[in-house]
């Protein structure tokens, strides 16, 4: 045994949820983007020196930031939760978005600063669950390296003023795998239903976003179920009998979601705003337009419906 090994019962804990976010997501960069996009990167790089003392307006995925790391003051015995920042910018143009840091009060230690590479190259490094960027390319690299990512959308920025946490998922490609997605598509409703009731007790295989519930769940462990901090949902347009399949999946998991909705295809939108979602991940761009016009929305580019050839736009989920 190497003589640095930690053999307390403390190194078998799992580390805390860490969740790499852009720039772009935490912050209101949409001035400072559009310098780079009309003007270059050499402009875009003066611009934000020229501003840097200037304090950067909340982005979309700033409130879901600010609770998150919230989770770490409350004294209770749980893995916590790590914000990285993950930026194309350089460390010298990034300073301005460190002072926004400061500025509000975020716990943010770490930092990778790419000057214009993707920054998907450093998710494995940084240990991070889950990716959340502006930048769909870097969001789809993250999930083909096999993690948990999401493209946030623009949105009106409502703040859940709810000290309680409220995140909402759809569940195939999301949660799931997208093997009953695929059926669906190539076979059409009817034999998805027929093959989801034949299998209702073979669980389905892992989404991208399965770790990122467990990690919830062993912070949720910490609290009374009844007085918890988190609250999750999930919101999917399956129904009854392709109900039971998801029950019995996440029952074998050991992974419990605080409410479940069986939407039969109605609109989530409404179920979205009634639940007070801090951010609602899906991987259908048609229930993410719709969704992010009500609260905070993460794209989840994975599975079939986002090949290209897909033409499950208004499909079942």
């Amino acid at each position: 045994m190497p003589e640095n090994a930690n053999t307390t019962p403390e190194a078998n804990q799992p580390g805390p949820l860490i969740i790499g976010i852009s720039s772009r997501a935490l912050f209101d960069l949409d001035a400072s983007h559009r310098v780079f996009e009309k003007e270059g990167l050499a402009r875009y790089m003066a611009y934000q020196r020229e501003h840097e003392n200037e304090i950067l307006g909340k982005g979309v995925a700033f409130h879901l930031a600010e609770k998150l790391l919230g989770l770490n003051d409350d004294g209770m015995d749980h893995p916590g939760v790590e914000v990285v920042l993950m930026s194309r910018n350089s460390a010298d143009s990034g300073l301005r978005i460190f002072n926004s840091i400061e500025h509000y009060g975020l716990d943010i230690q770490r930092a990778v600063f790419t000057n214009g590479a993707s920054p998907a190259d450093y998710i494995e490094p940084s240990g991070a669950q889950l990716f959340l960027s502006a930048n769909d390319d870097d969001v789809r690299r993250v999930l083909m390296a096999g993690y948990a990512a999401a493209t946030i959308l623009p949105s009106a920025i409502r703040e859940n003023r709810s000290s309680q946490l409220r995140l909402a998922f759809d569940g195939d490609a999301v949660i799931f795998s997208d093997e009953a997605e695929r059926i669906y598509k190539e076979h059409g409703l009817e034999a998805f239903s027929d093959s989801e009731k034949r299998a209702a007790m073979n669980p389905l295989a892992a989404g991208p976003f399965k770790p990122v519930l467990e990690g919830i769940q062993r912070i949720q462990s910490a609290y009374p179920m009844e007085e918890n901090p988190i609250r999750t949902a999930l919101i999917t347009a399956r129904s009854a009998p392709a109900h039971k399949r998801v029950i019995m999946t996440l029952r074998a998991w050991g992974i419990r979601v605080d409410e479940a909705m069986f939407l039969g295809g109605r609109e989530k939108a409404p179920y979205l705003r009634s639940f007070g979602a801090d951010i609602f991940f899906d991987d259908q761009t048609v229930h993410c337009s719709l969704a992010s016009r009500e609260v905070a929305t993460g794209h989840v580019p994975h599975g079939v419906a986002n090949e290209p050839s897909s033409d499950v736009s208004e499909g079942k989920e």
